[in-house]
């Protein structure tokens, strides 16, 4: 008989397995077995006038894990539930508690911040009972969520044909919609700037005129600037200051995704995806293991061996001067319950594990590794100089910022946008001659609209949600055709929030019925109430009963007042059933659809007039020579392909770069899983050859 652990993730159990041995079986749950179901009253799943009492029904997709696991519980001694170290982990040993008839009362429960060998058998020696306190906060979360989405989102999508409604991811599209106010509101102002070329490559911008701040408003004033400007300039003031840079703090997951966002260009869910991969195990060349700890954290704390192993490390790859101080900063919203993420093993250095890893893991493990090992070295230092000129009443400035030691950028460097600027050697005095003169007309720039990771920053920031929810949070809002992530120009690379005119009308209802509960404030406050739950501090009843006591009468208040907005009619009869045609909204934007759905099912695309029509973007296909063109994809996003299509298939990015269409990138995935597997049928074949010649 062997002991049962049980983890969410099928490629964590192969990896914890191999190190538990013969003894022990280890399998998965697949993440959660069951959810709320969407029986009584309103199909809430939550009898609310039972003291919330919830049911729980098996996902139906989960019914034959649920099997599986019955009968593997039936085989084992022991069984120890093994899941994520949060909440929401909490709650799944719970369920799987529940559900398969397990003691609440034994120490069955085990967790562990890294699939390490060490961690798993350090974790196996200590196990616990579950903690009921993090099971009813992540309820209670639950129950919330669910009340806020069915009462909100049957609302909404009655009275203004919107999706649904969320308790963060309105907060989300609110920042979005407010932002896009601010941009479309900003009035720009003109101002003039006056840049002097001196010799050398040296440039002097005018800074002071008359010994106060410059400030030119129009071209009449700059072109009396000119005039009055020498065709040198005298070096008054050399100021020179040294400055010392902190290393950055090891990673959390909203600085993660941050960072991953501007350095490497990934969405949030793209670099969750990535480390979870990371984190559940890959494999090496002697062994499988967890690269990373885990990747839901919002603590930057770290443990003390891997402290004392970073130092060691820096001491000896790089020397004493190198080593910096151990620091931590967490705010008063921060969780704390286990480490910030980081290597599992300094040992395993990006490019030793490169060779196991794909394009996208080495980039994102390298991120990591590299953030963990800076935040423990020394600070960097710089020195900048200034020059500061005059020419009659004007004055000039110039600066350059030099490293003097590196520091942590021995090893960060690759994310640091800094550069060495030298300025040349001058004396106080030197009269420089000005090769040339140049004014140039600007305009003031208003607020800039939320790239993704400014929107998780500024979540974050405010208190509302959780750092694990907001890869989500941004995919439920674009999936909702409440936003769109696009670039603001063809020239420009980095993509920005914009608010659909959908996004747009349900945060304007939405402010309109449910300011008192659907802003920043309340939404942060609430999550409070959830870590208070979770420390034992406060009731979960008695919190979901006072916000169901705010949430009902400003309902009924929308549902009576708010009015209906009619779909659009198409002006023309269903060709299937007669009834009208409306366009409505669905995951790709406006379609067409009959009045009598769901039991007329007729649906079309909107008519090519009201599509966008291709643009020639004056080059030819490199594959057919017929000219290229500019096409909107049913995402919502740009390409380039060829005018042809679909006689010829080539498309590019607006950036010049190769797309490979889905059925030759299939057709290549298709032939290397055909290869491995005439490989492995080969190899099978020959063993069994060898074999029968061998009994011969």
């Amino acid at each position: 008989m062997k002991n049962l652990v049980i983890v969410e993730s099928p490629a964590k159990s192969k990896t914890i397995e191999k190190y538990l041995g013969s003894e022990y079986k280890v399998v998965s749950s697949k993440g959660h077995i069951r959810d709320l179901a969407t029986t009584g009253k309103e199909g809430l799943g939550v009898d609310v006038d039972n003291d919330f009492a919830p049911t729980y029904k098996i996902s139906k997709d989960k019914k034959d894990v649920v099997k599986e696991l019955t009968k593997d519980v039936e085989e084992c001694d022991f069984v120890y539930l093994a899941t994520d170290p949060d909440r929401e982990g909490e709650a799944i040993s719970w369920h799987l508690a529940q559900v398969l008839e397990l003691p609440l009362d034994k120490n069955n429960r085990i967790v562990f911040n890294e699939i390490t060998k060490n961690a798993v058998t350090e974790a196996l020696k200590n196990p616990r009972e579950i903690d009921m306190n993090l099971v009813k906060s992540q309820e209670t979360r639950r129950i919330l969520d669910r009340v806020i989405g069915f009462k909100l989102s049957k609302l909404l999508q009655k009275k203004i044909h919107s999706k649904s409604a969320g308790r963060v991811q309105s907060i989300a599209l609110r920042m979005i919609c407010d932002r896009e106010k601010e941009v479309e509101a900003f009035v720009p102002e003109e101002y003039w700037t006056i840049k002097a070329k001196l010799k050398g490559d040296l440039e002097a911008n005018l800074t002071k005129i008359d010994g106060a701040k410059a400030e030119i408003k129009n071209e009449e004033e700059a072109n009396k600037i000119l005039e009055a400007c020498d065709k040198k300039l005298e070096l008054v003031v050399i100021s020179e200051k040294a400055k010392n840079r902190s290393s950055y703090l090891p990673f959390i997951t909203s600085t993660l995704q941050q960072e991953a966002s501007t350095k490497l260009g990934y969405s949030a869910k793209r670099t969750m995806s990535v480390a979870q991969g990371l984190y559940e195990g890959v494999k090496l060349k002697d062994e499988t293991v967890g690269l990373i700890t885990y990747m839901r954290s919002d603590s930057t704390r770290l443990s003390k061996e891997f402290v004392a192993a970073a130092f060691d490390k820096i001491e000896k790859e790089y020397g004493q001067e190198y080593k910096g101080v151990y620091r931590v900063k967490n705010d008063e919203n921060t969780q704390d319950a286990h480490e910030a993420i980081r290597p599992t093993y300094l040992t395993n250095d990006p490019e030793s594990v490169k060779p196991y890893l794909t394009s996208e893991q080495y980039k994102v493990y390298k991120l990591i590794y590299c953030r963990a090992l800076a935040s423990l070295m020394a600070d960097a230092k710089t020195k900048t100089t200034a020059y500061s000129f005059k020419s009659n009443n004007l004055g000039f400035t110039s600066s350059g910022t030099v490293v003097t030691f590196d520091g942590f950028l021995k090893v960060y460097k690759d994310y640091d946008s800094s550069k060495d600027v030298t300025l040349p050697s001058l004396k106080v005095g030197d009269k420089i001659d000005v090769k040339e003169i140049n004014k140039e007309q600007h305009f003031t720039e208003g607020p800039s609209r939320f790239t993704e990771a400014k929107l998780i920053k500024a979540l974050e920031e405010e208190g509302v949600g959780r750092p694990s929810t907001y890869a989500s949070i941004i995919e439920t809002i674009i999936w909702r055709n409440y936003v769109e992530l696009k670039r603001a120009s063809e020239s420009s690379k980095t993509k920005y929030f914009f608010p659909t005119d959908q996004g747009k009308l349900t945060d304007q209802k939405l402010k309109e019925y449910f300011s008192s509960i659907i802003n920043v404030k309340y939404t942060a406050q609430m999550e409070e109430g959830l870590d208070e739950i979770a420390d034992g501090k406060k009731e979960s009843v008695a919190y979901l009963r006072k916000f169901y006591d705010e949430l009902t009468p400003l309902v009924l208040d929308a549902y009576e007042k708010m009015e209906v907005i009619p779909y659009e009619k198409v002006g023309e009869p269903c060709p299937e059933c007669g009834g009208d045609l409306l366009i409505r909204f669905g995951r790709f934007g406006k379609f067409i659809s009959c009045s009598n759905f769901p039991k007329c099912k007729y649906t079309s695309a909107l008519n090519a007039k009201d599509k966008e029509k291709p643009e020639e973007v004056g080059k030819n296909c490199p594959e057919c020579g017929n000219p290229l063109v500019k096409r909107k994809s049913r995402f919502g996003t740009y390409f380039v392909g060829c005018s042809t299509y679909p006689k010829c298939n080539y498309m590019e990015t607006l950036d010049g770069e190769k797309i490979e269409p889905k059925f030759k990138r299939y057709a290549k995935k298709d032939s290397k899983s055909t290869k491995k597997t005439t490989k492995k049928t080969t190899k099978k074949a020959t063993t069994k050859k060898t074999k029968k010649k061998t009994e011969e």
